[in-house]
């Protein structure tokens, strides 16, 4: 079965030359079984809902990417591949009234794309708010504001977006959305993965208990599965209240598949009693598009670059479609040439970029940590869970394989391109690691700060997964007290790291610096929790260091 969608029309308003370009959702797909996912309400029998918010991604100067699941009848719950094709309507103006409305069109949503839809909208004017919605059978999706890219050879005089990664919703609530979306002034959101995460209910939650129960109950393997997933999670308050304030770019990381996934595999994948990781991946993957305002890229995978004017470009990494094994599973060195964290063409895809790029900054969106990281003297029961965190060897190996540390011959290549080409203000944002960290990214960890830095790296915490205090089971701030010094100690271009506290980051570029403002919350199992700043660092430009600044933005 394939989506249907009639050609959209501009308003007779708009010039000639603008033009409205409209693409519905992939859908060649096998179906999985049909499966109910747990939703906020039932659609009537014949009345169309949008039970799953609606978004936006991906924004461009001249465009940005609407998105809406629609249930047309009760029966059609995600997953179920039930439901009848269903004709969704949208429209797109420069006011929330929708008096002066730009674009509109129409898609079809079908069974086959588990009635996602998507419309890649173009012909807008850079740099401008815009809202939209979405309509089916006589029922209105609720209204959205998006915002376009500034023209790429503008002169962009700021640029601010939320940072988040790592929401597990079995482990609290999502309350770092609610926050971001209350601010009111973001040009975007970056999602740096785990959108999503894959396991049985009950495998990992809030130092080991269920705060709320996701669906399905059981481990995602199937495509049904992935598909009731996300669409639980897009029944979110929160994540829905974020993701009608602002277009969101996202990358994934490892639990939109399963645990610490590689090109052949993951440790949370079983070949055989779990089906192939060929059908596995592959069934994430087309969820993953369907359900995420996410332009798919280079062979389906999120590595893509977007630009913001002449301030900066940001090169979107995809660390888990080309990546080799990682070295703690017994497949080698974690120096050996042979194995990659980027895959060979990615590698150079992002040098390039990098080389080739005339913006003030130069921001790399990367799932997992770069900086070189050890771990030091940590006592014995300090240590322990420090490694079940980083998923590391327990004993043994003291570096997190499944990080750039674990891909050192990648890693060494683009720090010497940075270095042999004079490039500038190259900036990593990172999740991943359920921790805060403000780093330089040293040429050779060993003998910083005699040896260089070639980049910065701010990493932010988790929205909701456990991190350290959480795995130890003590108070917030028991850990970080004495694990914070020691790891600085032993890694001298780490500025800060807070291993305990959730939260979110705020990123503000001007041509002089790029800050991070890191906000933490106060109790991830209350779905009422307050927000407060916890820290702020910057990197000048010219200096590839991070330094600390005693205000946010």
């Amino acid at each position: 079965m394939t989506s249907r969608h009639r050609s959209s029309e501009s308003v007779n308003s708009l010039s000639p030359r603008r033009r409205t370009v409209v693409k519905a959702a992939a859908a060649t797909a096998v179906l999985g079984a049909p499966l109910a996912a747990a939703l906020p309400a039932r659609a009537a029998a014949d009345t169309p809902a949008f039970l799953h918010g609606v978004a936006s991604g991906d924004p461009l100067p001249d465009g940005v990417l609407l998105w809406t699941r629609v249930t047309p009848t009760a029966e059609a719950t995600p997953g179920s591949g039930l439901g009848p094709d269903t004709e969704v309507t949208w429209v797109l103006a420069k006011d929330k009234a929708f008096t002066a409305i730009v674009a509109k069109g129409s898609v079809t949503a079908t069974a086959a794309s588990d009635h996602t839809v998507k419309a890649d909208v173009r012909g807008l004017e850079p740099a401008t708010d815009y809202w939209f919605r979405f309509s089916a059978g006589g029922t209105d999706s609720p209204v959205a504001r998006t915002r376009t890219a500034p023209a790429a050879d503008a002169a962009v005089s700021g640029l601010r977006f939320g940072v988040v990664s790592c929401a597990n919703w079995e482990a609290g609530y999502f309350a770092a959305y609610r926050h971001l979306a209350a601010r009111g002034d973001l040009d975007a959101w970056l999602h740096l993965g785990d959108y999503i995460y894959e396991y049985k209910t009950g495998e990992y939650a809030a130092r080991g208990t269920v705060v709320r129960p996701h669906a399905p109950a059981n481990e995602i393997i199937t495509l049904s599965d992935y598909r009731i997933r996300h669409a639980k999670y897009k029944t979110d308050p929160d994540l829905q209240a974020l993701h009608v304030k602002a277009p969101v770019i996202a990358i994934w990381d490892d639990h939109e598949f399963a645990d610490n996934a590689w090109s052949g595999g993951a440790v949370n994948h079983t070949e055989g009693a779990e089906g192939t990781w060929t059908a596995r991946k592959a069934a994430a993957k087309q969820a993953y598009f369907e359900w995420m305002p996410v332009r798919p890229a280079v062979e389906g995978t999120t590595y893509r670059r977007l630009r913001f004017g002449k301030l900066a470009d940001l090169s979107l990494l995809d660390l888990r479609s080309f990546r080799s094994q990682q070295a703690s599973t017994g497949s080698g060195s974690v120096d050996d040439p042979d194995r990659t964290i980027t895959g060979r063409a990615q590698l150079d895809w992002l040098k390039a970029g990098l080389k080739a790029s005339d913006t003030t900054w130069r921001l790399v969106g990367n799932s997992v940590m770069i900086a070189p990281f050890v771990i030091g003297s940590l006592s014995a029961d300090l240590l322990k869970p420090l490694a079940k965190l980083l998923g590391l060897p327990q004993e043994g190996l003291a570096v997190n394989t499944d990080q750039w540390d674990g891909y050192t011959d990648d890693r060494r290549e683009l720090l010497a391109h940075l270095r042999a080409n004079a490039i500038r203000n190259t900036v990593f944002l990172t999740g991943d690691i359920h921790m805060a960290w403000a780093n330089d990214v040293a040429v050779d960890a060993g003998t910083y700060p005699l040896s260089a830095s070639a980049a910065t790296e701010f990493v932010v915490t988790s929205v909701t997964s456990d991190n350290l205090d959480d795995i130890v089971k003590v108070p917030e701030g028991t850990v970080s007290a004495v694990a914070a010094p020691v790891i600085r100690a032993a890694n001298r271009h780490v500025h800060w790291v807070d291993t305990d506290r959730h939260g979110y980051g705020v990123l503000d570029i001007t041509a002089e610096r790029a800050q991070m403002d890191y906000y933490v919350l106060s109790d991830r199992t209350n779905a009422s929790a307050t927000s407060s700043w916890a820290r702020s660092y910057r990197t000048r430009s010219g200096t590839q260091k991070v330094e600390r600044t005693y205000d946010p933005v």
